[in-house]
């Protein structure tokens, strides 16, 4: 910033506070002030001209002076303001504080405002706008920040709540509340707001049920919730219950620390002074003598947990190994005895004489190798539990002054070699006269090529390496499936990626995310479909053109081999990878609606029958025949919802659902599946309906089920069928009539004569007498 800008600067604070100064003598001043410094804080004005304005505007709405009929007049400029500063990339903190106060002053006054004025539309949406960036900034800013979203939620619960109605008749005179607003208002919808204010307090109250919670911001929210208390008696028992709940205490997972200390003192009583202002205020709360007896608890567990650092401390603990000879002498500690550390003998010395410190002949010619390694680890351990601390430090120092003496002496003798060698290796060169004639004249002979060298030398640019020869069609389709079957082969080797967290901001974008910006499992596998589907377009044609013209261009190998691939790996573990079968057709469908808007757009009239290859409907029917085969009644979610999710349901598909209904066990799965798509997938109705009722009419045990959906969407397909069922039991009643006639009336010739009982004959005993004796004659 130059000299001449940062004097502009300062006067311009300076005019500014010189106003701050006015309205503060005299409230009247407010609005015209206000009015006038809004363009001079905007989004566009420096950093010190935004701080100033948001912590002047932050004064103005909460002060008591301005009438309220004054701020609610000044919120909507305010509002667009604030909103501009919220959306712009830098974070400071300074701002976004005073900012989230001014939004939590406002927040009451902007939704009265929109109760009686519903027209004004724009004033809630800022004030919408602004609320939501302030609820996305709650977690990821600092903790003045924070602490300012905290008191702006509970702003927010206590207007989104039912409040108490001190007069119906005068409802300016009420608290602004859900109580006060029309239940046909145009803007605000009561239980969307419910809902919010119920949410956000959860957000609140979580805080609480933390393993380790932070104490500015349980103390921020404990000082919050006593209005709510008072005056929202809707919430007032569930935030009770939630403090009851909490035990600072609890909170200490680590050693505790003067800075812990000081965090749990300090929540146990702002836990307190909440409860005794509740009491204070309600002596007759139904949760009184709980919270006497949480009171109780909060002091006890102060003076146990918390208070452990005031009492008396215990004897101190005197070493007697590393006193100085006075301290030693007054506390009558024996001195260490001083270990003897021999000099080295002369000449070359080796690791094992280093390290020798005992004048013992018999262990220092001991060979150690001698002994098993597990023997020496087991005599090593105990010894070195016990040995001299004193001992072993004097033994460490008097190795370390060997070998420091070593190595001074071995860094000098290399000089004294070397000065040694040259002096003996030194031989002065002899040249005759005639050589260095012919020395010379050789000498110029090489100067002469070198000059000659020069110029080509010099000219030499940088070395590059020549380019490779062109990879042929099957070279590169074959590079092409290994690094496909590499990446298929990670997909199947690793496990799935976790999901985020839930409570995290991050973490789900929506549309807003690139397909392969999370370098996960699910970017692996959109990138595999997108190569598969995408990378081909406008290099397919017509297998009719193909077949005519051998110079076509061949359809990409690689992309059918990325089908393939992706086929055989979702039939691997149908359940578990139909996101991947989802997504893949739905590219599948894509693509293919996007090559035939292109080849339209491209067709000419002499080129009236050309095409482009489609593929969605191929790969649809070979998941549905690679995975239908094996599925059962537990996957009927699983199957309801690849119907559900692929982009479009053709004849072909419900004649393969419809095949379900062979298997009895079956019939159930079919007939759910074919019923979720007659109601959630309308295009695709008519088609479902026809397959059902070609089910209904195939398959004997599917009536009882289908019968009852064909009643309600197509019921002249069931009453069709009940007359027939009539008509078929009536013909086979009258079938069985005609044949007990029949049975009934059988011809005299064949039956028996009767028994001879001696009765009279009958006619037909004397007619056949009368036969008998012509016969004779």
């Amino acid at each position: 910033m130059s000299e001449t800008a940062a004097n502009h600067l300062a006067d311009q604070v300076a005019q500014l506070n010189a106003a701050r100064n006015l309205v503060l003598g005299d409230a009247a001043f407010y609005p015209q002030i206000v009015n006038g410094i809004i363009p001079i804080i905007g989004a566009h004005a420096r950093l010190e001209l935004r701080r100033w304005g948001a912590e002047f505007l932050a004064e103005t709405f909460a002060s008591p002076a301005l009438a309220t009929a004054q701020k609610e007049q000044l919120a909507g400029r305010v509002l667009q303001t604030i909103r501009e500063i919220l959306e712009l990339p830098e974070g400071d903190t300074p701002v976004l504080k005073h900012i989230v106060q001014i939004a939590a002053s406002l927040y009451p006054l902007a939704f009265r405002h929109i109760i009686n004025h519903p027209e004004d539309s724009a004033l809630w949406e800022n004030m919408t706008a602004v609320k939501q960036d302030i609820l996305r900034k709650w977690d990821s800013s600092p903790y003045p920040v924070k602490v300012c979203c905290i008191k702006f939620v509970q702003r927010v619960v206590q207007v989104q709540t039912h409040g108490p109605i001190a007069d119906p008749r005068r409802p300016e005179h009420n608290e602004t509340s859900l109580a006060i607003v029309p239940k046909n208002h145009s803007i605000l919808a009561l239980p969307h707001l419910e809902a919010e204010a119920s949410g956000l307090l959860d957000r609140l109250l979580s805080v609480f049920q933390e393993d380790a919670s932070d104490p500015l911001l349980v103390n921020a929210t404990l000082n919050c919730l006593a209005v709510l208390i008072r005056n929202r008696q809707s919430v007032g028992n569930k935030i009770i219950n939630a403090v009851l709940n909490f035990y600072p205490a609890k909170q200490v997972r680590s050693s505790l620390t003067p800075a812990i200390r000081i965090g749990v003192k300090s929540m146990e009583r702002t836990a307190r002074a909440l409860f005794v202002n509740v009491l204070k205020k309600n002596p007759s709360h139904p949760l009184a003598s709980k919270m006497q007896h949480h009171m109780e608890r909060l002091m006890q567990s102060r003076l146990e947990t918390v208070d452990d650092a005031s009492k008396k401390r215990g004897l101190p603990f005197e070493p007697t190994d590393g006193l100085d000879n006075a301290k030693r002498a007054r506390l009558d500690a024996e001195t260490p005895p001083l270990i003897k550390i021999p000099p080295l003998p002369p000449g070359p010395i080796s690791y094992a004489q280093l390290y020798t410190l005992t004048e013992d002949s018999g262990l220092s010619s001991f060979d150690v190798k001698q002994l098993p390694p597990d023997l020496l680890v087991k005599i090593a351990v105990p010894v070195l539990a016990r040995v001299d601390s004193s001992a072993l430090m004097q033994a460490v120092e008097g190795v370390r002054a060997r070998y420091q003496t070593l190595t001074q002496q071995q860094a000098a003798k290399p000089q004294v070699a070397v000065t040694e060698d040259e002096d003996d290796d030194y031989e002065p060169e002899y040249q005759p006269m005639d050589v260095a004639v012919a020395a010379a004249e050789q000498a110029g002979a090489v100067s002469a090529e070198m000059a000659e060298l020069q110029p080509d030398l010099v000219s030499l640019g940088p070395f590059v390496l020549p380019q490779p020869p062109p990879l042929t069609e099957e070279e590169a389709a074959e590079i092409g499936r290994s690094a496909v079957g590499r990446v298929f082969g990670m997909l199947t080797s690793t496990a799935m990626a976790p999901n985020p967290a839930k409570g995290k901001a991050q973490q789900h974008l929506g549309f807003s995310r690139l397909a392969g910006s999370t370098f996960d499992r699910d970017a692996w596998v959109t990138l595999l479909t997108r190569l598969a589907t995408r990378a081909p377009a406008t290099l397919e044609v017509d297998d009719k053109k193909t077949e005519s013209d051998p110079r076509a261009r061949k359809t990409p190998a690689i992309s059918n081999f990325i089908r393939e691939s992706l086929y055989r790996y979702i039939l691997e573990d149908f359940r578990a990878r139909v996101n991947v079968g989802i997504m893949w057709l739905n590219e599948e469908w894509y693509n293919d609606r996007i090559q035939m808007k292109f080849a339209a757009t491209q067709r000419t009239e002499e080129d009236e029958e050309a095409s482009v290859p489609l593929h969605y409907d191929q790969w649809v029917l070979r998941l549905l025949d690679g995975f239908l085969p094996y599925l059962d009644s537990r996957d009927t979610k699983i199957f309801i919802r690849f119907l559900s999710e692929i982009p479009e349901v053709t004849i072909p598909i419900t004649k393969r659902v419809s095949s379900l209904a062979k298997d009895p066990e079956r019939v159930n799965l079919c007939v759910q599946s074919l019923l979720y798509l007659v109601m959630f997938r309308p295009p695709a109705r008519e088609m479902c309906l026809n397959a059902l009722e070609d089910v209904y009419n195939t398959y004997e045990e599917s009536k009882p089920i289908a019968g009852k959906i064909l009643a309600k969407w197509r019921p002249h397909v069931v009453e069709q069928q009940q007359q027939q069922q009539q008509q078929q039991q009536q013909e086979q009643s009258q079938q069985q009539e005609q044949i007990s006639l029949a049975s009934r009336s059988v011809p005299a010739e064949n039956t028996a004569p009767p028994a001879d009982d001696g009765s009279a004959p009958t006619q037909a005993d004397s007619s056949i007498q009368s036969q008998v004796s012509a016969s004779e004659a």
